[in-house]
């Protein structure tokens, strides 16, 4: 270990630090704070670049979006460097990208690179396990074990710790879920674009090294007799072999899974092996789409809208998409009045956002007020009350054509429902670059640069279908636009008028934003669905039942024997 450890790594007492600032560093927190460091020094192009960097791994951060947006704009900046990029992954997504260009000379030399640079990273990582570690399942002063117990717990935390690095290699920075099936797709994409430059015999030395991980791909295994077919009467095929590193790297990943069961028996431990980017199969790898496969929901649509006066304008494929539905006359013309009387009065300054009442822009006011709230009021006589219901009835309304349309065999729950609107602020709508609401998904975080959207916290992951319901059309810009993953390609774009309705399904097939609102208001109901019943709107389960008592002979309060502050 010493022999190790000393020349490359220096002292084990240099690499000791704690957990939070690990996460700090890992989130690459400190690139916040350059960015403003650099703002205060004037020195637009670092500060761009610390921007950038921090955004690589926080790509839902609104604030820093926005931010990278005024940079290109003031300094014509385009090209950004992320100072803290791991090379092995930028070879692999540079090289994918020539792959989807059929550029294939290109794509060799830079997944050819990404390998070099994974298994040198690798070993990297092996070396940065050993040294102490921590005895998480035991209070240090209570820990009892003996001298034997004592030292196979420590290498089987080492263990752990190595076999964790087909993880870490695999996990973009601020990212918890690795890439699925990372490794193996290297030579997935490498057997294809070697077949289409002629070189067979590295065809079939990458075909069998990515049937190292998946023995019964069935695509894989056809293409590799197929390049044996190519190589008869040149080389035996036979005498080709898998990639050394890969039978390396995988034999050693299954003996460490054994040891780490077997010890953990032994010594007690509760161990689960963890899904690895080596145990996951590709859905559809790059002999067959050349693309990271996406998760697209395989659900109909089409069914019945439940309502004559809705009509229907654009399914999913007229809005270029998935799971996409456009309808109008959901609610009529003095409804939308109503409501948006109603929502005067009970909307607040930065309701959803702590208060913050530009969390998208600076160049707009956002205010907002939830189905509970208007009821409250409405009870309380602060609005009439039943302009309040009107709100709660004509959600209820757009779910059950939600549920009906896109044909759901189970029941769909509310998830969050709010009234939302967005001013323009007089004085600052001059050449705005910026949107109302950045492009996001609402599943899933939302990665450009990867061509992902990662399906873990923060994001709202139990979120199954969305809707917005429009309430007026007497404001500038304010357009609801679908794009492509890259957040820039827009594949539809809508105009907000009374009684709209969008609905789509939530993940990251759908990514969605709302362009600059440079004159006037724009209001809508937004309203987000689940299919599991866990996840149901706590306030709107509380509005069911202020309803059904409202419903309940129409009593009165004092019949009711409510304390509105109480129970609202």
């Amino acid at each position: 270990v010493r022999r190790c450890e000393e020349p490359r790594l220096g002292a084990a007492s240099r690499h000791r630090a704690a957990e939070e600032v690990r996460s700090d560093f890992q989130r690459r927190v400190p690139y916040s704070y350059l960015q403003r460091a650099y703002i205060q020094l004037n020195k637009l192009e670092e500060a761009a670049n610390a921007a950038h960097t921090f955004f690589m791994a926080n790509p839902e951060h609104m604030e820093i979006q926005q931010d990278l947006e005024n940079y290109k704009t003031t300094s014509g900046k385009v090209s950004l460097v992320d100072q803290e990029a791991r090379q092995h992954m930028e070879d692999y997504s540079a090289g994918v990208r020539h792959y989807d260009k059929e550029e294939y000379e290109l794509a060799i030399e830079l997944l050819e690179r990404a390998l070099e640079g994974y298994y040198s990273e690798d070993e990297d990582c092996q070396i940065m396990c050993e040294g102490p570690q921590k005895f998480e399942e035991h209070e240090y002063l209570d820990y009892k074990a003996g001298l034997y117990e004592a030292i196979a717990d420590h290498y089987l935390q080492v263990l752990a710790c190595k076999h964790d690095c087909v993880r870490e290699l695999a996990t973009r920075s601020g990212r918890i879920s690795p890439i699925d099936n990372f490794l193996p797709l290297h030579y997935d994409y490498l057997q294809f674009a070697y077949y289409r430059v002629g070189d067979y015999a590295k065809a079939l030395e990458c075909a069998k090294s990515y049937l190292l991980f998946h023995p019964d791909d069935e695509d894989v295994l056809e293409n590799a007799g197929y390049y044996e077919g190519l190589l008869e009467g040149t080389v035996d095929p036979a005498t080709i072999k898998p990639r050394k590193e890969a039978r390396t790297l995988l034999r050693r990943h299954k003996l460490e899974s054994h040891l780490l069961q077997v010890a953990a028996a032994g010594l007690g431990y509760a161990y689960t092996e963890p899904v690895t980017p080596l145990a996951v199969p590709s859905t559809s790898g790059a002999h067959s789409q050349g693309m990271f496969s996406r998760m697209v929901l395989c659900l109909s649509s089409g069914g019945p809208l439940l309502y004559s006066d809705v009509k229907f304008v654009y399914n999913s494929q007229q809005l270029n998409g998935t799971q996409r539905v456009l309808l109008d006359n959901v609610i009529s013309e003095e409804q939308c009045r109503e409501l948006h009387r109603v929502a005067s009065g009970i909307m607040l300054a930065g309701d959803g956002y702590r208060g913050k009442t530009s969390p998208h822009t600076p160049n707009e006011r956002f205010e907002g007020a939830t189905v509970l709230k208007a009821l409250k009021y409405g009870y309380e006589g602060r609005v009439p009350l039943q302009s309040a219901r009107l709100f709660y009835d004509i959600s209820e309304k757009a779910r059950r054509i939600v549920q009906s349309y896109f044909l759901l065999n189970s029941t769909l729950y509310f998830s969050y429902t709010h009234l939302v609107c967005r001013t323009a602020l007089s004085g600052q709508q001059e050449r705005r670059n910026d949107l109302s609401h950045p492009i996001h998904a609402d599943n899933c975080l939302l990665d450009p640069e990867a061509n992902e959207c990662w399906k873990e916290p923060p994001a709202y992951t139990f979120r199954d279908y969305s809707a917005l319901l429009y309430m007026n059309a007497d404001f500038e810009g304010g357009e609801f636009i679908f794009t492509e993953m890259d957040a820039k390609t827009v594949t539809a774009s809508i105009k907000p008028k009374c009684g709209r309705m969008i609905s789509f399904s939530s993940g990251g097939e759908n990514p969605h934003g709302v362009k600059a609102v440079t004159k006037g208001q724009r209001c809508a109901v937004a309203l987000w669905f689940t299919l599991d019943p866990l996840y149901r709107e706590l306030e709107r389960i509380q509005a069911d039942e202020v309803i059904a008592m409202l419903d309940q002979e129409h009593l009165g309060p004092s019949e009711m024997n409510i304390n509105p502050k109480d129970e609202l």
